[in-house]
């Protein structure tokens, strides 16, 4: 093993800030390479809530450096017979619980190997029923930070655990139907609508109505633009794209905005955040208390007249 290598750790889990745990674990991979960079992504995931880490950890992972190790412990499962895998894909290494934590980022990475960790030579001695991320997690990533291979760890398997994440649906009445699959501390409803689904739909809809082929696939246009900009875009493009309509609760939103600023203070928007999502905001607001909605409530969108 090479005996100097700073390698970036990263750290995903629900352990907070109150307790010792995060500490604790990073203490133990400095002791076996005081020189990895360890990083936390984040420690405030409500207990045992396995969706929203998957979901942090999926908006987090591709902004490291190549060879990465991603390690999040959000972990009902502990000291069960559940699996602990290392999974490694093109970029980077992930060592996690085998519960469906990584059922995002599979939709995007496909996998070179998948290794169930079970040889405990690389464990601390004497690992506890409640605490696998102190007794497993952190040495086995210090290891692998120090060059081993993921698959001395333990035998390759083939399938991962998937959580049932649901996707957009196109509906007969012309409407595409999502979720609310996210909401950040600022009370941004996050969907899970991309740009790819707003786009599909577009297309679907002007050819429906026997629009100029063509629209479709064209770059869509946002509110807030500039004059100059404005000249640049095609003229029924921006039209199709203001003319979007979401539907959330009771309340109908037009079109899509490019910054929370494009409206004024207190009102609604609709934009794709920093992670490519459509997502339904207040403007300097809570759009989670001004909607009264939660997690997987549905959103809807359609095509306005024009």
């Amino acid at each position: 093993m090479t005996a100097h290598r700073p390698h970036v750790i990263t750290l995903l889990t629900d352990f907070g800030n109150q307790d010792a745990y995060v500490g604790i674990m990073k203490g133990v991979i400095a002791g076996i390479n005081p020189f990895a960079n360890i990083i936390d992504i984040c420690h405030n995931i409500p207990p045992q809530d396995i969706f929203k880490a998957a979901y942090l950890l999926y908006t987090s992972y591709k902004y490291f450096p190549k060879k990465t190790i991603h390690v999040a412990v959000v972990d009902p499962g502990v000291g069960s017979k559940r699996e602990i895998v290392c999974v490694e894909t093109q970029d980077y290494l992930f060592l996690t619980p085998n519960n469906g934590i990584l059922s995002f980022i599979i939709q995007e990475e496909k996998p070179k190997c998948i290794i169930r960790v079970t040889d405990d030579k690389y464990f601390l001695p004497l690992p506890s029923s409640t605490f696998h991320g102190r007794d497993i997690f952190a040495p086995v990533a210090a290891r692998l930070s120090l060059g081993i291979k993921p698959q001395q760890l333990g035998p390759k398997i083939n399938q991962l655990g998937q959580l049932d994440i649901a996707k957009p649906e196109y509906k007969k009445t012309g409407q595409l139907e999502g979720q609310i699959i996210y909401i950040d501390r600022f009370g941004n409803l996050v969907t899970n609508i991309t740009r790819g689904y707003i786009e599909q739909h577009i297309g679907n809809q002007t050819q429906n109505r026997g629009q100029v082929p063509g629209v479709r696939g064209q770059k869509l246009e946002v509110r807030g633009q500039t004059p100059g900009t404005l000249k640049k875009t095609p003229k029924k493009s921006l039209l199709l794209y203001n003319t979007v309509e979401t539907t959330i609760g009771r309340k109908k939103i037009i079109g899509l905005s490019k910054t929370y600023m494009d409206v004024k203070a207190g009102d609604p928007l609709v934009l794709f955040g920093s992670a490519g999502f459509l997502e339904v905001s207040i403007n300097q607001g809570n759009a989670q208390k001004y909607f009264r909605m939660d997690r997987g409530n549905k959103i809807r969108v359609e095509m306005g007249s024009y």
